[in-house]
C-alpha cells in the first residue's frame, strides 16, 4: 500500500545536523497519524552524510528510502531524482538544514487536505544575513516581471505537491530547472501559507551569491522569453532614437558648420550601445546554452545506489523520469542489514 505522505530531503554535506533532523522529523511525522515515507537523496556528499543516512535507514527501514547520487548534480536535480521514487499522495520537500522546522509539515498537509494541489510557503521573521534578504527581494521582483510564476518566497524549499503535480513534473525532460516554478505551472489550486524559519545552527549555506544569480537565470530563461522580447523592444527604441540623433547632428552641421564639440557625447552613446549589445548577447547566450545542454540528452543525474524495501538493494523507480537515466555503478552502497529478505 502506498503511503499518504512522502517527504523528500536533499542532503549535501550535512553530516553534523542529520542526527537532530532525524529526531525531529520522524517525531513530527509520527504525530500526524498517517502513513508516510521519507526519501533522502544524497547529492554527492564528501563527508559522512551517506553513513548517517544508512544508519537511519537501518533504524526505520519501513518508512525510509535513501537515494545516493554518483556525483553532485545540484539541489533541484537531486529533488527530481527523489521524486521518481516517491509513492505518496502528498509530496513535501524539505531542506536538511532545519531552517524550516519539520514541525511545520502539518500546516502543509492541512492546506492540501483543504484542496490545494500546490502549497508554497513564506518564511516568517527570516533568519538570514541582510545581503541574502535583499538579493532575494530583488530576484523575486525580477522574476515576477519576466515570468508568469507568482511565488512570494522562492528561496523556501518547504513546499507541498499533490500526486498529480508530481507525476506531471516527472514527465518533464528539462536538463536545468527550478522545481517549485516547474510544479507551479501544473498546479490548478496553488496556495501560499506562512511558516516559521530558524537560524542555521550547524554547517553553512550551499548557495553563494553566484549560485543564486545562476538560479535566477534558470528561472528567467526556463519559464519565459521576456528577456529576449525586452532586448528586441529595446533595440527598436534605441534604433529610432539613434536615427533621430543622426538627423539632429546632420541638421546641426548644416546650420552651425563643422565643429569638434560633442565628441565625448558620441563616445558615451557608443559605449552605452555596446554595453546593451553585449548584455543582449549574453541573454541570447543563456537561451542557446540551455538548448545546447538539452540537445546533448545527457542524464540529469546518475544513481549509485538505493536503500529501500526491495530484495536486491537496488530499487527501480516507480515513476521513471524521461531523460534521467538510472545507473548502478560498479561499487554500490552495501545493503543494510535491516532490509527485508
Amino acid at each position: 500500500m502506498n503511503p499518504a505522505i512522502s517527504v523528500v530531503i536533499p542532503v549535501f554535506n550535512e553530516q553534523e545536523g542529520l542526527p537532530v533532523l532525524f529526531e525531529r522529523l520522524y517525531r513530527a511525522l509520527d504525530a500526524l497519524g498517517r502513513s508516510f515515507e521519507v526519501v533522502f537523496v544524497d547529492d554527492g556528499s564528501s563527508d559522512g552524510s551517506v553513513a548517517e543516512l544508512r544508519e537511519q535507514y537501518q533504524r526505520r527501514p519501513d518508512v525510509t528510502r535513501v537515494v545516493v547520487l554518483a556525483r553532485n548534480a545540484g539541489q533541484h536535480r537531486a529533488i527530481l531524482a527523489a521524486f521518481s521514487y516517491t509513492r505518496g499522495d502528498y509530496v513535501i520537500t524539505l531542506d536538511a538544514d532545519l531552517q524550516n522546522p519539520p514541525e511545520e509539515i502539518a500546516k502543509l498537509v492541512a492546506a492540501m487536505d483543504a484542496g490545494a494541489d500546490y502549497v508554497g510557503t513564506i518564511r516568517l521573521r527570516r533568519q538570514d544575513v541582510l545581503w541574502r534578504k535583499v538579493a532575494s527581494r530583488l530576484m523575486n521582483r525580477l522574476r515576477e516581471g519576466t515570468t508568469s510564476i507568482r511565488i512570494t518566497d522562492q528561496g523556501c524549499m518547504l513546499r507541498g505537491y499533490s500526486r498529480g503535480v508530481i507525476d506531471a513534473v516527472n514527465h518533464c525532460t528539462e536538463v536545468s530547472t527550478y522545481v517549485p516554478a516547474l510544479a507551479y505551472t501544473f498546479a490548478r489550486h496553488p496556495v501560499e501559507i506562512e511558516v516559521a524559519h530558524a537560524e542555521r545552527t550547524v554547517g553553512q549555506s550551499k548557495y553563494s551569491l553566484w549560485r543564486l544569480i545562476r538560479l535566477n537565470f534558470d528561472l528567467m530563461t526556463g519559464f519565459s522569453v521576456a528577456p529576449l522580447q525586452f532586448f528586441s523592444m529595446a533595440g527598436i527604441v534605441i534604433a529610432l532614437l539613434s536615427l533621430g540623433f543622426v538627423a539632429f547632428l546632420a541638421i546641426r552641421r548644416l546650420i552651425m558648420g563643422p565643429e569638434a564639440e560633442g565628441v565625448f557625447t558620441l563616445f558615451g552613446v557608443a559605449f552605452f550601445l555596446i554595453g546593451m549589445a553585449l548584455l543582449g548577447l549574453g541573454v541570447v547566450g543563456e537561451y542557446v546554452g540551455r538548448i545546447y545542454e538539452q540537445v546533448r540528452q545527457r542524464p540529469r543525474y546518475l544513481v549509485a545506489a538505493v536503500l529501500g524495501d526491495d530484495a536486491q538493494g537496488q530499487l527501480p523507480p516507480p515513476h521513471p523520469t524521461p531523460g534521467a537515466q538510472i545507473t548502478a555503478l560498479p561499487a554500490p552502497l552495501p545493503r543494510a542489514r535491516g532490509a527485508q529478505e
